[in-house]
């Protein structure tokens, strides 16, 4: 089964999310979308699927034209959708989520599930998918209830498959395991819009690959173009996504955790017995899956958590127990996994923002009262230095993209007295373009001497920028190993599996 789009356009005032969108899709093709965040993929998927409405444009299928109001239109002629957020009842039975909205009853008005389960069954053999319809989907692993998400799909006949971030949310493992996947869904005749922003992942699988900026289609690439050819369509201009790494030995520790815990309110262990050092000029890197207590540890490295138990050695000094502030003023830079929520106040000024952690002391305050021009100065400095884009530093933090807003973060913790980085998940959400800036930058802490705590789910992220990595699972700190290590064996350690 085919999908065309013909001149699709979607504005929400004056932003023009997709501006005369064509696209074609053809049978059992894999078709990557790439573009930055804000580029228009997630809207024109929304669309496709009956979730929003264009303004103009028209969709063919097998080249005839439909209309999609919902996503029971969608259905119905063919195309589903897997949401990068799983829209499954924890509680349920995977049988009884496949079935959820299109139940049958016996002539006793009892439901009738055999049919469904043994369809169910015949599919998950069909493509490897090894699953109990019985199971309780809150016990399932993540990669398999991506699974059930594909099934619920293909029991109603999907022919056109729309994969919004597939892997954002899996190991390298069941990442590998889920492109095998797509390959046997192309192989039966389905068709697979994968949006990804994981070049690697998009160069593996794709058979056409249509890069959309600001909006437009701006190109269709060949996937055997390099991901910084990828990564140059997708931004507009050449992108570096290799940063190099001197080689640092120096001896000095600068942090040093020892028997670290930490608890719930009622007590329940979160994050048990973690130790490590960090050496001055150096980037530890906390790998793993998002949900195996690196954001406990990154918030106990700032004092953010209560129930805390153990040894945290600043340059020597024993910071356990103090408050969120002096954690801070003791020299550590905090990038919190959440800009909008705990980085930043929305409706504050860029400029305002860019000295939350500073604003009671000199050059900004005088007595009480703010210094209005030294706040000015500031912030016009860091725009530059950190090429934050704005037309204002008086407009709202609010008005700015991801990107730009991650800057501000940046630029603020970074123009204090540092001694340790702690940057959790710094990239999430940002467009490859702001990606190697933040790159650059904690790469220039880590040449300065600064020791850096890095917290991020994205293995090449991980790779390029860490000279050890610890690996998390559940709560625990399995191994702690060189960068050398291969992709496999840090993926094993994600996945539980101890050498």
């Amino acid at each position: 089964m085919s999908l065309e789009l013909r001149g699709v356009t979607k504005t929400f005032g004056s932003l023009v999310a997709n501006d005369n969108i064509n696209l074609k899709v053809d049978d059992g093709e894999i078709h990557a979308i790439l573009g930055e965040n804000g580029a228009g993929k997630s809207t024109l998927m929304n669309i496709v699927y009956g979730l929003v409405q264009p303004d103009s444009g028209e969709f063919l299928v097998d080249g005839n034209p439909v209309t999609i109001h919902q996503p029971a239109d969608a259905l119905a002629v063919g195309i589903g959708m897997v949401h990068q957020h799983f829209m499954l009842i924890p509680v349920f039975s995977v049988l009884e989520n496949i079935i959820l909205g299109h139940e049958q009853s016996t002539k006793i008005g009892s439901l009738d599930s055999s049919a469904a389960r043994e369809k169910i069954l015949k599919l998950a053999s069909e493509f490897g998918f090894h699953i109990d319809p019985d199971a309780i989907v809150e016990n399932l692993s993540v990669g398999v209830q991506q699974r059930v998400e594909i099934l619920k799909a293909l029991m109603y006949d999907a022919k056109i498959l729309i994969l919004d971030e597939p892997t954002a949310v899996l190991t390298p493992q069941e990442t590998d395991e889920f492109i095998e996947i797509m390959k046997k869904l192309r192989a039966s005749g389905t068709a697979i819009i994968f949006i990804s922003h994981k070049l690697r992942e998009v160069k593996a699988v794709a058979d056409k690959i249509t890069v959309i900026r600001q909006g437009k289609v701006v190109a269709i690439a060949d996937p055997k173009s390099t991901q910084e050819e990828l990564a140059s369509l997708m931004v507009g201009r050449p992108v570096n996504l290799t940063e190099k790494k001197t080689i640092h030995h120096d001896n000095a520790v600068v942090v040093k955790v020892s028997e670290l815990n930490i608890a719930d309110e009622v007590g329940r262990p979160l994050v048990s017995n973690i130790n490590f050092e960090i050496h001055k000029g150096e980037i530890l890197a906390i790998a793993g899956v998002q949900g195996n207590g690196q954001t406990e540890l990154a918030n106990a490295m700032v004092n953010l958590h209560k129930n805390v138990h153990g040894s945290i050695l600043l340059d020597g000094q024993e910071i356990v127990g103090l408050s969120v502030n002096k954690s801070l003023h003791s020299g550590i830079a905090y990038v919190p996994e959440s800009r909008e929520l705990d980085g930043l106040i929305g409706k504050f000024s860029i400029a305002e923002n860019l000295i939350l952690d500073t604003h009671h002391e000199q050059p900004f305050a005088k007595g009480i009262f703010m210094s209005n021009k030294a706040v000015e100065e500031e912030a016009q400095k860091k725009v530059v230095e950190f090429d934050i884009r704005t037309q204002s530093i008086d407009a709202p933090v609010s008005s700015l993209s991801g990107g730009n807003k991650q800057k501000v973060v940046l630029a603020r913790e970074l123009s204090r007295p540092v001694r340790l980085v702690v940057a959790c998940q710094p990239t999430r959400g940002l467009d490859v373009g702001a990606i190697e800036f933040v790159h650059k930058r904690i790469l220039e802490e880590r040449e300065a001497g600064r020791a850096v705590l890095l917290f991020s789910t994205e293995l090449d992220e991980v790779m390029t920028l860490a000279d050890r990595i610890a690996v998390m699972y559940k709560g625990e700190i399995l191994s702690i190993v060189d960068a050398s290590a291969t992709r496999e064996q840090i993926g094993l350690l994600m996945a539980g599996v101890k050498s």
